[in-house]
């Protein structure tokens, strides 16, 4: 098995070409800073042939983590005898960006001997304005073979897979002795000499820059495109989360009566339906919310609303750079803090880590779904456009962005060191039309990766809650059961906030996972009468008389509590610290707490 190493600058389409390669579903998005781990897949029209995707640099001097993952990650592979060759990926449409990269990676190749391809990419671009560049002289000029390709078309792939099997030779040995600032004039004098003429790719992305980015206007857009995101996780998840339920009620009604013993039927309508089947009901909307951050990612905006945000965040502590993590972390705080690694001032990337777990990730969806369903009526406005549950989730959701901010702010004006930040320097990448395709495959990849992820701890914690409350009476009375007897020991610590013990039990739980309050919830209320209703849990809170005040209190208390183990392995592992991971734990414990006992002292009070 031979490797190939991909390499490239940020924003080159490398990420996208790997995908057409390999097959795999990797994540694609159009701003610096999205590859932050090394992947692997092998390309199945080039047998034996494994490709390695490295984090995107702009140069083998790293500055943000991670280019450093990257140039520690190509000085290893170069040592390795199972690298056949090096694919390095430059934009064709920014010439300049790319080629003091290429010529640092062709001159390594050289002291090392290994074969370069230049791959060429964004094609389909220049075809598309009638620009034609010379691509023989360039190759001639760097010493190396270089290819035209478009990842988004496919275009001269077959080209590519064939170089795959049979690598061109080394780069002459020549080239193994420049330095960096004599590579740094090549770059400049081979974009000018060979890069794409005329000015139509700047003209168009200008217009729109002016537009995006202009004071007024790119502000109320950026807050229009924001609330389109939260209120599309409503009006256009409706319709597929309605199918959900109709088709998991069916299945219920249809096979629950075929089972033979009563515990049987009793653990499927329970256990299955009223707990695992009340999670699955919002897996649509955690689509939705994936597609939509996915969209703005790969057209190009996710960088404009960077630089918009910059100024606002610096009142923060932060810097525009963290725009990317906080808002990837709305879909999960895993990628976000990862992400986090572009951030070039240490300081400003611990803030960032600060912020991140208050951001309002998926795993909360399905309880501020459940919650807002459950005490916001679904009136709507503008033909179903705009409606006051949507509203909800977009106050949320800010609630959760807010905080985060003010917990950076607080945490930046409290601590006594002061680092020396870099500028804060942001490549404006060109618009495009997203990679459509690949953009519906994350999307539905992240919602199987979540259910995966999930539905083993759900399943889990719904047996076993289903087992302590069904016996030791076969669900007679769930009071009475060793479940009802725990919750009943925990519950004078949920009373503050109008909860009584089964929400204590779902809370309890959660700490494994978010989403597992929305089963565990759903195993208690189905043993209460699952036979009467196995999938909606929305109809049971309602009728169980909790307060207004009491919702909002769960609301206030999961935008806070820091819930979520993966995370804060993760966060030991970024920041090299069990104690941060430790005491962003117990800070955000008691914040969420105490938030929302103030929260529900507060509408008893107005109420």
């Amino acid at each position: 098995m031979s490797e190939a190493i991909l390499v490239g600058s940020p924003n080159s389409g490398k990420s996208l070409l790997f995908n057409r390669l390999t097959g795999l579903r990797q994540k694609v998005a159009n701003y610096p800073g999205i590859t932050v781990e090394v992947f692997r897949g092998r390309v199945p029209a080039a047998p034996g042939v494994e490709l390695i995707d490295f984090p995107g640099a702009y140069s083998l001097q790293p500055i943000s983590g991670d280019e450093q993952v990257a140039v520690d990650y190509f000085a290893k592979a170069l040592s390795d005898p199972a690298v056949a060759q090096v694919l390095c990926v430059v934009d064709i449409t920014r010439l300049e960006k790319s080629l003091y990269f290429t010529l640092q990676v062709i001159r390594e190749c050289a002291r090392r001997r290994k074969p370069v391809l230049v791959l060429a990419n964004m094609m389909d671009v220049l075809e598309k304005h009638g620009i034609e560049v010379d691509l023989k002289g360039l190759a001639r000029e760097l010493g190396a073979e270089a290819l035209p390709v478009s990842a988004r078309t496919g275009r001269g792939l077959e080209a590519v897979v064939r170089r795959l099997q049979t690598p061109p030779p080394a780069p002459a040995t020549a080239a193994a002795d420049a330095p960096d600032a004599i590579l740094r004039g090549n770059a400049h004098q081979l974009a000018r000499r060979y890069g794409p003429r005329g000015d139509a790719l700047v003209r168009s992305q200008t217009r729109l820059d002016d537009f995006f980015l202009h004071t007024a206007g790119g502000g109320l857009a950026f807050f229009a495109i924001m609330f389109i995101l939260f209120q599309s996780i409503f009006t256009w998840a409706q319709p597929a989360m309605n199918a959900v339920e109709a088709l998991l009620s069916g299945i219920a009604d249809a096979a629950v009566p075929l089972l033979g013993p009563r515990w049987l039927k009793d653990f499927t309508a329970d256990a299955i339906f009223s707990g695992i089947g009340a999670f699955l009901v919002f897996v649509p909307q955690i689509f939705v919310l994936t597609f939509i951050i996915g969209m703005l990612e790969d057209s190009g905006y996710m960088a404009r609303a960077a630089l918009i945000c910059h100024r606002p965040l610096r009142w923060f502590g932060l810097t525009g750079k963290s725009f990317i993590p906080m808002l990837s972390g709305v879909a999960c705080a895993i990628p976000a803090i990862y992400a986090a690694r572009a951030i070039d001032s240490p300081r400003k990337r611990l803030l960032t880590y600060l912020a991140i777990p208050l951001m309002p990730c998926s795993a909360r969806l399905p309880v501020y779904t459940l919650l807002i369903a459950a005490f916001i009526p679904g009136t709507t406005a503008l033909g179903g456009l705009v409606g006051l549950q949507g509203l909800a989730m977009f106050l949320v959701y800010f609630f959760g962005m807010f905080m985060g901010l003010l917990v950076a702010a607080l945490a930046s004006r409290a601590g006594k060191e002061r680092h020396p930040d870099l500028p804060f320097v942001l490549e404006m990448p060109p618009y495009r039309l997203p990679a459509w395709p690949p953009l519906f495959r994350h999307a539905w990849s992240r919602c199987k990766h979540f259910v995966a992820k999930a539905g083993f701890i759900i399943f889990g914690v719904t047996v076993a809650i289903w087992l302590l409350g069904y016996f030791p009476n076969q669900g007679a009375d769930l009071g009475s059961s060793w479940l009802g007897r725990f919750g009943q020991w925990i519950e004078p610590l949920f009373a503050p906030l109008g909860l009584d013990w089964r929400y204590g039990v779902a809370i309890m739980t959660s700490f494994l996972a978010r989403e597992v309050f929305v089963g565990t919830l759903g195993t208690m209320f189905g043993i209460e009468g699952a036979e009467e209703n196995m999938v909606p849990l929305v109809e049971r809170i309602q009728d169980g008389g909790l307060p207004l005040a009491s919702g909002a209190a769960l609301l206030v208390f999961f935008a806070l509590a820091l819930m979520c183990v993966s995370t804060l392995a993760i966060l030991w592992r970024e920041s090299r610290s069990w104690r941060l991971a430790a005491k962003m734990f117990i800070a955000y414990g008691l914040m969420a707490y105490a938030g929302a006992v103030a929260v529900f002292q507060l509408m008893s009070l107005l109420a």
